[in-house]
């Protein structure tokens, strides 16, 4: 469990310009989530997206989440404003948009079948996001997220998957490394790690 500290004053950038990391997985991503978020720094400077493309119940990752971070962790509602230093988690059963510095919930376009919320959200990203991009795919059925990788990749994005023998489900993250659009195969821990090292480098360029 993350240590105990008061959460860290946030910058907001009224450019919208600060770094996105994108977060996606399903089943068994709480897992992921958690490991990744215990080790990672709260005041990056970041805002972190959690994608669970869960259809059939509401997501309780906005009350599990503050256990292991001392970042705040949001519902996504819309209109909600991107903050570094946040935590966001996407509503169950809507697809996810960002334009002008907010969030945007539309019903889901794919009601039926495996969703694709997490590619939904990520090419949104590619489209109205000024700032450095991470896409991370974790713990998850089906290969969501996996047909948005390049275009994160082309817009000088980084993406990074889970290790598959890390993964509870490693469906997600082996449909992400078989795009060829994969930087870096990783740990939770690791990708932790990976992120601060991306955005250190980011700020001595």
């Amino acid at each position: 469990m993350a240590e105990s500290v008061n959460h860290p004053k946030s910058v907001v950038s009224s450019n919208k310009d600060f770094p996105v990391v994108c977060v996606g997985g399903s089943a068994g991503g709480l897992d992921a989530f958690i490991r990744l978020l215990e080790n990672l720094p709260a005041n990056l400077g970041v805002a972190i997206v959690i994608v669970n493309h869960i259809t059939t119940m509401p997501t309780m990752l906005h009350q599990v989440l503050p256990n292991y971070t001392t970042m705040p962790v949001e519902l996504i509602t819309e209109n909600l404003s991107i903050k570094p230093n946040h935590v966001f988690i996407i509503p169950a059963n809507r697809d996810l948009h960002v334009t002008e510095g907010q969030f945007h919930l539309k019903p889901i376009s794919k009601p039926r079948g495996w969703p694709d919320v997490i590619t939904v959200f990520l090419r949104s990203l590619t489209e109205h996001w000024d700032g450095q991009l991470i896409a991370v795919i974790v713990s998850g059925y089906d290969g969501d997220g996996a047909d948005a990788l390049c275009g994160i990749k082309e817009i000088g994005g980084i993406t990074i998957a889970q290790k598959l023998d890390t993964a509870i489900v490693p469906s997600m993250p082996e449909s992400a490394i078989a795009t060829g659009c994969i930087d870096f195969v990783l740990s939770p821990e690791n990708i932790a790690k990976q992120i601060e090292c991306i955005l250190k480098n980011r700020r001595q360029e």
